[in-house]
């Protein structure tokens, strides 16, 4: 049923005023011990048609909202990809340690914009019953230009649940070593500080790109198998709208 919902919101999506494709490398750090960066292709898809709507490679579905010239807001169902988790292959650290998978998140989502300002609230459980656990994350942005560089600058407060900081970052009883100790953290907050960019080459063609960096709680950085205290992570690319 969740995967059909999946593809009933992303088909419904593709009716568009104004759509955005492209695709480029998403790369992002692992703060687990002596693991490398993962880089992965990834989609960059935008529209909104304020019934649907696709952003990078979260969607949604509005159920309530209003839509002015000086301000808008709506509550959506979204849904979107987990991509933390490794295998016990990654490093020698995590040798013995049982796989932590990728997943997808889903539930609600309120978005607000007042001028060049905006707000974003998201509460979202696991979707594929991965880990079990919910976050609440907590967006305030705002839009400014240079020259013809677009930037959306955006501070970030997440709660995690203990379910989901003891799912990536605990260690169990059966995966204790000599090296690697026991260790159940408790739910914690996350910051985080990042930016879009947008810049036109042509009509219709576009540099894009986003940069991120998450401040890890002590809560994370406390795990015997974690020995950093930041996730960095981020794409380039190159977009086409499509307007009619």
């Amino acid at each position: 049923m969740k995967y059909i919902i999946f593809l009933s919101l992303l088909l419904s999506s593709l009716v568009a005023d104004k759509l955005t494709i492209g695709a480029g490398p998403y790369i992002q750090t692992q703060p687990y011990k002596n693991t490398k960066s993962i880089t992965v292709p990834s989609p960059v898809l935008f529209y909104d048609n304020g019934i649907a709507y696709i952003r990078w490679t979260r969607i949604g579905l509005y159920f309530l909202g209003e839509s002015k010239d000086e301000y808008s807001w709506g509550f959506s169902l979204t849904a979107l990809p987990r991509p933390y988790g490794y295998l016990a292959s990654d490093s020698v650290a995590l040798h013995g340690m049982d796989e932590r998978k990728t997943s997808w998140e889903g539930g609600l989502a309120f978005g607000a914009k007042v001028d060049k300002a905006y707000i974003e609230i998201l509460a979202v459980s696991d979707l594929l019953n991965a880990n079990d656990a919910w976050v609440i994350k907590t967006e305030i942005g705002y839009e400014f230009k240079v020259n013809n560089f677009s930037f959306y600058p955006s501070v970030i407060a997440v709660y995690q649940s203990s379910n989901f900081v003891n799912y990536y970052y605990g260690v169990k009883q059966e995966e204790v070593t000599t090296s690697r100790s026991f260790y159940h953290p408790n739910a914690d907050m996350q910051y985080g500080l990042q930016t879009y960019i947008q810049h036109p080459i042509t009509d219709g063609f576009s540099f894009f790109a986003n940069f991120k960096a998450d401040l890890l709680s002590s809560e994370v950085t406390s795990s015997p198998i974690v020995d950093d205290n930041f996730i960095y992570s981020g794409i380039l690319s190159l977009i086409y709208t499509f307007e009619q």
